[in-house]
């Protein structure tokens, strides 16, 4: 599938789903293309030339400033002398390997980090998020997962530089489960549920994309606004108490559903009808 609203599905029907701006009151479309409302400067490091061209080309339609290179060393300078607010890099480069870059480049950098590369088993990903990297993605890669990586990781920096004051939000509401963006505070009917905020801030994620399977390293940005170590178990226990105060409130069914070797999903089953937009 390429760019477009992203599908929902319950049963038949496919729906779209509406996600609350942390930034402004409004509530837009998710679209796999929509990574912020602000151009970013994006530093991609790639030495296969139709690949770099294609990153490159996407991202600028997409109102990003984008600089390619595709050698190690000279990307390193970059990344170290270069003000990005990104940078995707590939782990097989000329020069410098991309683990190498990483390593040398956090000793004076934590400018973000996605690496791109065909070593996607498990041990390769462990080794480039201890390494340093906030995300990874095996190739191949369809752009659209890579543009929803990059808006995570990207709203980790905005959330970190305090980019602005959120302006007062109204509900968000799925079926029975309502969020009150304000307080952070969250009822199913007319029960209240004792959620942290880690808890509140991951049942938020869950209803602004319900029934999309969303990845543990998604989550861990989105969320935890870190990347996940090889031991990191922190994620599966918020997950785990969450699904329980579901539970105990009286959510149906299986509300928080683990999808081996992919991560989790709020099934439409628990949930029901598509959200809806935020209240005044």
């Amino acid at each position: 599938m390429l760019l477009g609203m992203i599908p929902i599905h319950n049963g038949a029907a496919r729906k779209e789903c509406k996600v609350v701006d942390c930034w402004n009151d409004n509530t837009y479309y998710l679209r796999m293309n929509a990574i912020t409302n602000c151009p970013s400067r994006l530093l991609v490091i790639e030495d296969d030339p139709v690949l770099s061209a294609d990153l490159g080309d996407y991202f600028r339609d997409r109102n990003h400033r984008v600089t390619l290179c595709r050698d190690g060393g000279e990307g390193l300078t970059l990344a170290r002398d270069g003000d990005f607010d990104l940078v995707l890099l590939d782990i097989l480069l000329p020069g410098l390997d991309g683990l190498a870059l990483l390593a040398r480049l956090r000793e004076t950098s934590p400018v973000p980090v996605i690496l791109l590369s065909a070593l996607g088993d498990e041990q390769d990903r462990i080794t480039g998020l201890v390494r340093g990297a906030d995300d990874y993605l095996p190739k191949p890669f369809s752009m659209a997962e890579l543009a929803v990586r990059v808006a995570a990781v990207l709203r980790r920096v905005a959330l970190e530089r305090g980019a602005g004051q959120r302006p007062r939000q109204g509900p968000l509401r799925l079926d029975g489960l309502a969020l009150d963006l304000d307080t952070e505070t969250a009822r199913y009917r007319d029960r209240a549920l004792d959620l942290t905020v880690t808890e509140f801030r991951l049942l938020r994620v869950f209803l602004e994309q319900s029934d999309q399977v969303l990845s543990k390293a998604f989550l861990y940005q989105t969320v935890l606004h870190r990347g996940y170590g090889r031991h990191d178990r922190s994620l599966d226990l918020h997950v785990s108490h969450l699904r329980r105060k579901l539970r105990a409130a009286g959510v149906p069914g299986q509300p928080l559903r683990t999808v081996w070797g992919q991560g989790y999903t709020l099934a439409t089953e628990a949930a029901g009808a598509e959200p809806s937009a935020p209240g005044p």
